[in-house]
């Protein structure tokens, strides 16, 4: 008996000693949130000793939004076993630190009250270190807006929005006139102490609610959520705010102590459910009304006159264009090979392609949005499945090709289609392709709609053998809470950030950052858009051997891609 007891001590102290030993605080809970054990190692994390903590419950120690937390973990735990995934954020002496919470229900006698084993773990590097890809991808280093991306983002948001409430929005494009002779005579760094009086300005001039973002070089764009209901007050309101701005921007800089005077010319598109249009249509509204301000001789504003509508009616024809394309049978793919260490081509992106009888090569960008919003994307996206998988059955054939991947890009109208898993596998059934050989390339807009049903379709084709890639990453809805939970196998860098990865630091870091990232999280990292053997180079270094891109070989007919991989394969292939 006394042996038997010793035992049992001697297990019990070397239980504590391994959770002692563990660097995150573990504690056992009540279900009312009440502390009856706590491993040694938590105070540095809360705000007395842990030993007084034994007795007390989560509200009396934790701050009200941590407890909050801590208690909803709780309840989870006690009707699923489980609970994890929770953050909460402390106020401590060392700073602001971020904690991921897991809970999980022990497992006790009948009759007895629940107890809950809750493990704390320190995110405070992860959550930094999303923080800096957010304010590197979505702000302007000088003037420290919005950029183009999260106004891109902000306005999407506020078209749906305001086609929902039945209110109007205003966006208006500023140009600074003669922005350029300032830079000139006095300087870069001059001209960028205005840009940077401008944004003040500019804030100033509009509620907070609003948007004030810098688009680049000497352009600003103000968003108005709401100017009213009626086109009437919509113009007043947008006018007011208008004139407003080319008053104030109109008043004298003081730039190192000189007096400077500057103007500007301002265009305003209105959006709503009375405009109709999409991102991409209201910034090119703005633009037309701002250069009608120039020519109006500047320092002044104008609006986006209804009967310009030269874009919106030639965008029209091209969707008829893209339904006849796709009955005549006019769309192909083209594919541009993606290489490994070595250059060695490991696979290929399949990328679609449109030859019009009239107009020639049509760019993507243009027609597959139109695509998307019309109603053709579905079909074609199931055509380039098709297509896409055939080719991998004729490679599986080929040694010299078998082991290729490729790599298709799935829009979100596809993804979102609720047999949407059952036709990439039928279809893979069908060519005879190899599952494992095939990734779906996912961008990071489509996590704004239902991450959930997103997951559990991902996980079903994960299953057979698909991979998935998120095309590029950095430019969307950036978010580690997210990205910890897809079953992804690689993150693509955009050639966006690839551009300038010599030139400017804050494209560098970024570039770093997702590296590291995309390594930490067991994911391959590739890079697009590379262009010249110093990106190149600065990729290697930096830990990402796959990358695409012109240096490598633009997108290829199909023949012409196995000539160019027979040529590389045999040492013969530029680059």
């Amino acid at each position: 008996m006394v042996q038997r007891t010793a035992e049992i001590l001697a297990s019990q102290n070397q239980l504590k000693s391994t959770l002692d030993a563990i660097r995150d605080p573990i504690f056992e809970l009540g279900l009312d949130g009440r502390y009856y054990q706590c491993s040694a190692n938590v105070d540095d994390l809360l705000f007395q000793p842990g030993g007084a903590l034994i007795g007390k419950t989560v509200p009396e120690v934790l701050p009200e939004a941590a407890a909050q937390v801590v208690m909803d973990a709780l309840r989870t735990a006690n009707l699923e076993g489980h609970s994890q995934g929770r953050e909460y954020a402390l106020e401590l002496a060392r700073g602001v630190r971020w904690f991921e919470l897991s809970v999980a229900r022990k497992a006790v006698d009948g009759g007895c009250e629940p107890r809950f084993v809750a493990m704390s773990r320190d995110i405070t590097e992860r959550k930094t270190a999303e923080q800096e890809i957010r304010r590197l991808a979505f702000y302007d280093p000088l003037t420290e807006l919005p950029n183009r991306r999260l106004l891109q983002d902000r306005l999407e948001h506020a078209l749906t929005a305001t086609a929902r409430s039945h209110h109007q929005g205003a966006l208006l494009l500023i140009d600074l006139d003669n922005f350029k002779a300032l830079n000139d005579t006095v300087g870069h760094d001059k001209g960028d102490i205005l840009l940077q009086q401008v944004a003040r300005r500019l804030l100033s001039c509009v509620r907070e609610c609003d948007t004030v973002a810098r688009l680049g070089g000497d352009e600003f764009v103000v968003m108005i959520d709401d100017v009213g209901s009626t086109p009437a007050d919509a113009i007043g309101h947008a006018q007011t705010v208008a004139e407003k701005i080319v008053t104030l921007l109109g008043q004298p800089y003081d730039i190192a102590g000189h007096e400077h005077r500057s103007s500007s010319s301002v265009g305003v598109a209105l959006f709503g459910v009375d405009t109709g249009g999409t991102v991409e249509e209201t910034f090119k509204r703005s633009d037309v009304a701002m250069y009608q301000a120039k020519a109006a001789g500047r320092n002044t504003l104008r609006f986006f006159d209804p009967a310009m509508q030269a874009a919106v009616e030639a965008r029209a024809a091209l969707e008829v264009d893209v339904r006849q394309g796709m009955a005549n049978n006019e769309f192909q793919l083209h594919y541009q090979p993606q290489v490994g260490p070595g250059n060695r081509v490991i696979g290929a992106e399949a990328l679609l392609r449109w030859t019009h009888p009239r107009h020639g090569a049509v760019p993507p960008g243009e027609f597959i949005p139109v695509a998307e919003q019309s109603g053709p994307i579905l079909q074609l996206g199931q055509w380039v499945l098709e297509t896409a998988f055939a080719q991998l059955a004729v490679w599986a054939a080929d040694p010299s090709a078998a082991a290729l991947t490729v790599a298709v890009n799935v829009s979100v109208h596809q993804f979102r289609q609720p047999d949407f898993v059952d036709q990439v596998l039928s279809a893979l059934r069908g060519s005879g392709a190899d599952a494992h050989r095939l990734k779906l390339e996912l961008t990071e807009s489509m996590f704004a709609f239902d991450l959930e049903d997103i997951i559990i379709k991902m996980a079903a084709l994960k299953a057979q053998g698909v991979g998935f890639s998120l095309d590029d990453f950095g430019t969307g809805y950036s978010s580690l809470s997210y990205l910890k939970r897809l079953p992804l196998d690689q993150l693509k860098i955009d050639q966006s950030f690839v551009h300038d990865v010599l030139t400017d630091a804050n494209d560098a870091s970024i570039v770093r950052i997702i590296i590291t990232l995309g390594h930490s999280l067991g994911l391959d990292v590739i890079a697009e858009g590379v262009e010249t053997i110093g990106q190149r180079q600065f990729l290697s270094t930096h830990g990402c051997e796959l990358c695409q891109g012109y240096l490598i070989s633009r997108p290829l007919p199909i023949a012409a891609f196995n000539a160019f991989l027979q040529a590389h394969t045999a040492g013969q292939a530029p680059g």
